[in-house]
């Protein structure tokens, strides 16, 4: 952990912090200031899924009619596994001409529809399922799937307290070295830093059992989600 210590007295002021580690403040008689970093960790405990719904036909009404019919069908695929289809969200909903520019006028071809449908799922186990039935059905396209830490505010609280927490050991450690006493915290900064990189696993969690074989990731950890900050803070001295 990066961490920077400052000590102001009536008779001495020193610094033994960078200027990156804490913001710029005027020096106080009989303070200490501090900088440290805290860090909370925790599994992914969020499933995004998202894919396409997608039909192409010669008019617009065709089109429109082929997206209806499978929308319906991953409603259907969704109640099968006991999800209600309004929790899952459309991203956006298109449609398009589609034009053939091989000739020096282009031509009206066909009408695109597209339709981008996500879907958060707390439940690992029904990934599988659901992921199976889009490709038997063959409904849709371009499937991800990326885990998240849905509580993240909660995660930031934690990096926070564990911030403060080596701020202040720092701060008490370098009272006593003094022969001082810590007081009161007079002032406080906070930044927080999420690192949740999108973990695309397209299906790897799945446990799919073919012939009794173990699923890609079984016995494996999953990767944790990191959540850092940096807090700065003055006590004054006694």
């Amino acid at each position: 952990m990066k961490t920077s210590v400052a000590l102001t007295l009536l008779f001495l002021i020193g610094s033994l912090a960078t200027a990156q580690d804490r913001p710029t403040i005027s020096a106080q008689p009989n303070s200490v200031f501090v900088g440290a970093d805290g860090k909370f960790e925790a599994n992914p405990d969020t499933a995004v899924m998202q894919f396409n719904i997608s039909a192409q036909e010669d008019t617009s009404r065709a089109a429109y009619d082929r997206a209806s019919k499978s929308a319906e069908q991953v409603r259907q695929i969704l109640r099968s596994n006991g999800i209600e289809p309004k929790s899952a969200e459309i991203g956006y909903f298109s449609l398009q001409p589609v034009y053939d520019y091989k000739t020096p006028k282009r031509k009206l071809v066909a009408y695109r529809v597209n339709a981008n449908v996500s879907l958060k799922l707390k439940d690992f186990s029904k990934i599988a399922p659901i992921e199976q039935q889009l490709a038997d059905t063959d409904v849709s396209d371009n499937q991800s799937l990326n885990y998240t830490l849905e509580n993240m505010d909660a995660a930031k609280s934690k990096a926070v307290e564990d911030a403060y927490r080596r701020a202040r050991e720092l701060a008490s450690t370098l009272a006593r070295a003094s022969g001082r006493t810590l007081g009161e915290l007079s002032y406080a900064s906070v930044d927080t830093f999420e690192n949740v990189r999108p973990m695309p696993m397209a299906g790897a969690m799945m446990k799919m059992n073919v012939a009794g074989a173990p699923a890609p990731t079984e016995e494996f950890s999953p990767q944790s989600i990191s959540v850092t900050a940096h807090v700065n803070a003055m006590f004054a001295l006694k």
